[in-house]
């Protein structure tokens, strides 16, 4: 059977009600008719057959009429039910043209938000370089109120200066220590050192040393097209009224290196500290601690693009320069013979490097305490170095020796109770031997030690390498996620204060892939392992930024 639409049913309806309509009529007639039959019929005649047939005639009408009345019911009902769906019809399409107009209206205002956006975009873009240019014309402004004053500050509290107040967060060169003539707090220089750099005659001008302040603040925002045009410019200045050979021109221009080279620049760079380098021995002197920071830049430089038999005798000058003014056990004195060693071990002289290490250490040790930073940085370096040689014992008893100081720092005095982490993780490597289960809790607080001290991460990172090298690979996953979970929440934390975590390393990611991945990949990593591999250890443990030579300083 054909399906009917709903308009085709609705008309047919109507012709059957008008149908039933003229047969329910036409029966009630002949009901009627036969009735006034059936009366007359009982007036003449009682009870014979004829009167008893009209009656069930007239009973079969009267149902036939039930019937049509009833069908007629049904299609009034059908008839109401139609004109109720077309009601319903009516309204859903007028729905449906309210939402039409409601998307376009919806589109209509997305398109007025990204044009807004885009507009408040460039209002903020707007904004921050008027802001910029703002800030340019205030220190342009400072520089003029500096002009024609005398400074009275050196060149070592310059450097502690910048050190103190200007510590950028991205490694631009500038270590948290500043590699120059600079005497730690608490640590009085000698009366004979401190003439000696007096005699010198030169100290920095404060304008100087405010350009220095502002363009590491540029720098250490990767805002290169402003640090960049702002030191240019200053030199220009400072060429036309002073000459170019004068010491402000050398403090300049090493400044302008620092933000080459943190461009990695390093060709022009090392064109600005060699003339650097002879403004200096030209007017203070082939003698003065400003000629020794420059020459470790320069060693710095050369040491970063590989260039070590150039680097090192630069180095060994500096050294000799800051013995002579500073004495044999000052801390900056170590610095450079930590510098020097590297390069040193760079070009296979371990013996050298060994000498230069314990010396650095025993000069760290003695002057600035056993908890110093630095005596971590240097076991580290020393560690590296052995790793070279295959001296992995020596190398894991440094290692250890650092982790052991921190843990001491940060939990108490070791006893039974209060275990350092390698010891934890060489139990677990014992109780797994076993087949044992260990108990992750009992080492679970010890990441908060690597906040006291960054090189604390490196430490247990370079000893998990090495116990992997040894198959001690359950001792290993205990310290490299423990670096790793330190390492999350410095990233962590470093993102809720708006700061980019630059650290953020491929070490960061892999710990986010399931366990079992991962000690798959380094059961892999240890299967393969030959002295190669942990030669590659070493290099990555001397360009760590806590132990790399990256002693760069601006004046």
């Amino acid at each position: 059977m054909t399906a009917m639409t709903q308009d085709e049913i609705i008309t047919n309806t109507k012709t059957v009600i008008q149908g039933l309509e003229a047969l329910k009529n036409e029966n009630h007639t002949i009901l009627a008719g036969l009735m006034a039959s059936l009366d007359v019929v009982r007036e003449t005649s009682k009870g014979d057959a004829n009167t008893k047939l009209m009656e069930d005639k007239a009973g079969i009408i009267q149902k036939s009429i039930e019937s049509i009345e009833l069908g007629l019911g049904e299609a009034q009902v059908m008839t109401a039910l139609a004109g109720h769906l077309q009601t319903i019809e009516a309204e859903k399409q007028k729905l449906r043209a309210q939402v039409r107009r409601l998307c376009q209206e919806n589109a209509w205002l997305r398109d007025e938000l990204a044009n807004t956006q885009q507009k408040l975009q460039a209002s903020e873009q707007m904004v921050a370089q008027l802001e910029e240019e703002k800030k340019h014309l205030e220190f342009m402004n400072s520089l003029k109120k500096y002009d024609g004053q005398d400074s009275t500050v050196s060149e070592e509290s310059f450097s502690e200066k910048s050190k103190s107040e200007t510590e950028p967060p991205l490694d631009l060169g500038f270590p948290d220590d500043d590699d120059d003539v600079v005497h730690p707090e608490g640590i009085p220089t000698p009366p004979g050192q401190m003439a000696a750099a007096a005699n010198a005659g030169y100290e920095i001008p404060a304008r100087l040393r405010t350009l220095h302040n502002l363009v590491i603040q540029y720098a250490s925002q990767g805002r290169y097209e402003v640090a960049v045009p702002l030191c240019k410019q200053a030199l220009e200045d400072l060429e036309k009224t002073s000459g170019h050979d004068h010491p402000d021109v050398a403090t300049m221009l090493n400044i302008l290196a620092l933000v080459y080279r943190d461009q990695y620049k390093y060709r022009e760079a090392a064109n600005l500290l060699n003339d650097a380098l002879t403004i200096r021995e030209k007017t203070l002197g082939e003698n003065h601690p400003a000629v020794a920071a420059t020459l470790n830049n320069l060693a710095v430089l050369y040491g970063k693009r590989g260039r070590y038999k150039e680097a090192e005798p630069l180095c060994k000058r500096a050294l000799e320069i800051r013995e002579r003014v500073l004495g044999k056990s000052h801390p900056d004195v170590a610095k450079q013979l930590n510098n020097l060693a590297l390069l040193c071990q760079n070009q296979g002289k371990y013996d050298e490097v060994e000498k230069y290490y314990l010396r650095a250490l025993e000069i760290y040790e003695k002057v600035l305490g056993a908890d110093d930073p630095n005596v971590a940085k240097t076991k580290n370096n020393l560690a590296s170095a052995y790793l070279k040689q295959g001296k992995y014992k020596e190398a894991e008893l440094l290692y250890k020796q650092v982790l052991t100081r921190a843990h001491e720092r940060e939990f108490g005095s070791i006893d039974a109770q209060n275990k350092p982490i390698w010891q934890l993780a060489e139990e677990r490597e014992e109780i797994k031997s076993k087949n044992g289960v260990p108990n992750n809790a009992e080492y679970g607080g010890w990441h908060k030690a690597v906040d006291k001290c960054p090189t604390v991460a490196t430490t247990l990172k370079n000893l998990g390498a090495l116990y992997r090298r040894q198959g001690k690979n359950d001792a290993a996953e205990v310290l490299e996620e423990t670096a790793l979970r330190a390492r999350k929440e410095a990233f962590d934390a470093a993102v809720r204060q708006g700061k980019s975590p630059h650290y953020l390393t491929t070490d960061f990611i892999a710990a986010q892939q399931p366990r079992d991945k991962r000690r798959s990949f380094s059961k892999d990593s240890s299967r393969r392992g030959s002295r190669e591999s942990l030669e590659s250890m070493g290099d990555s443990i001397a360009l760590n930024d806590d132990v790399s030579i990256t002693h760069f300083t601006t004046i």
